[in-house]
């Protein structure tokens, strides 16, 4: 379906969560889509404008509860996934199981993927968790402590950083979304890694973001008296993106290697900053760096490479799908700092689904995402 002869009928699960609310707020200005389901199994039965009124008035279906969804006859071409790691694998696999061509009769449906398994299997699915990233399911189950519910499906999972994996997200069925840390750092290294301009070892991303990068669950590290005018690091040496991260350089590089990463939470709502160090290869130089990243982002409407007298901000790229990435020299001989941007809930999370979906769909890849930057 590339078209324009019927809208793309969507469902997005999590739709209660910051991600799930910037897929709706997105996705309603599509021209091309219509959405026909939302779930949140905590706020299920009420209207979307009670949980988030800034939805107010989009005509928009009630939230249910991904157990009381009647899947036959919904006729779905998209699925997104916003829902915490663990929890979308079940359903994921009844949705793409490979009997799931038409409904299920005469059969006791206990759980969430047997419902899904009643969808017609040529429903794509774009999964926001980290439940198809890691393509090592070991890898995994050792940081996420959780044993892969799908493992058959996650060796046709295609990866979804959109500029480096265009060509398999077209084909995909199953798309899994980058985390926001692992967005930012890769769409910055993958390009100089690839041209050995630095080298694999001594990388060092110092990560910042907003609070909502936490999720809206209720916890006492995101109270406001515990972020509000303060910043702390946090999972030191210990995040689950750290392998995510690795995986797709070493993939760059063709070979296997380890960044120190530390991310950090900032008293504001929504951003993410990432400072970058790095070893430059022998006789390569910052203008070599600049050419390697600009030779690839050149033609891209969504990753731009700032000028040499500008520094990316987050305020540069807040409620955009935008991505801006600087290059710089260190008073160290022969180590580079690099500093990238984005906003975390959009090109972090939803608007690359969206981007993806686009892509999946054969659509224009900017649809629903070309709005400029909001400031001040």
């Amino acid at each position: 379906m590339t078209a324009k002869s019927k809208k793309i009928r969507a469902a997005i699960l999590g739709a209660s969560g910051y991600t799930g609310a910037e897929l709706v707020r997105l996705l309603v200005r599509h021209p091309n889509v219509e959405i026909v389901l939302m779930t949140a199994d905590r706020k299920a039965g009420q209207p979307i404008d009670t949980v988030y009124p800034h939805l107010t008035g989009l005509g928009l279906p009630d939230l249910i509860a991904v157990s009381d969804v009647e899947w036959p006859g919904l006729e779905l071409d998209v699925i997104f996934c916003a829902l915490p790691h663990a929890t979308s694998q079940e359903i994921i696999k009844g949705i793409l199981h490979e009997t799931g061509h038409g409904f299920i009769d005469e059969m006791i449906i206990e759980r969430p993927a047997d419902y899904a398994n009643a969808i017609q299997g040529s429903v794509k699915v774009i999964d926001l968790s980290a439940d198809f990233r890691l393509r090592d399911i070991d890898v995994y189950t050792k940081w996420y402590s959780e044993y892969h519910q799908a493992a058959e499906l996650q060796k046709e999972a295609v990866y979804g950083l959109t500029e480096h994996y265009r060509e398999d997200i077209k084909k995909a069925r199953l798309v899994a979304c980058p985390g926001c840390y692992p967005t930012a750092a890769l769409l910055t290294l993958i390009p100089l890694l690839k041209d050995k301009k630095i080298c694999k070892d001594g990388i060092i991303i110092d990560a910042k973001s907003g609070v909502s990068g936490a999720g809206r669950s209720l916890r006492e590290a995101n109270l406001f008296t515990e972020v509000s005018e303060a910043m702390h690091p946090y999972a030191i040496a210990a995040h689950r993106h750290s392998p995510e991260i690795e995986q797709e350089l070493s993939r760059a590089y063709g070979e296997d290697l380890m960044v120190t990463f530390t991310p950090h939470l900032v008293p504001m709502n929504r951003g993410e900053l990432e400072t970058i160090y790095v070893n430059m290869a022998d006789g390569q130089t910052i203008a070599d760096l600049r050419e390697s990243l600009s030779k690839v982002y050149e033609d891209e409407p969504f990753v731009h490479l700032v000028g040499e007298d500008v520094i990316p901000a987050t305020r540069h790229v807040r409620g955009s799908n935008q991505c801006l990435i600087g290059v710089y020299a260190d008073r160290v001989p022969g180590r580079a700092i690099l500093v990238v941007a984005i906003d975390n809930l959009i090109k972090g999370s939803s608007g690359q689904a969206i981007q993806n979906m686009n892509i999946m769909f054969g659509l224009k890849e900017t649809l629903s995402l070309e709005q400029a930057p909001l400031f001040p």
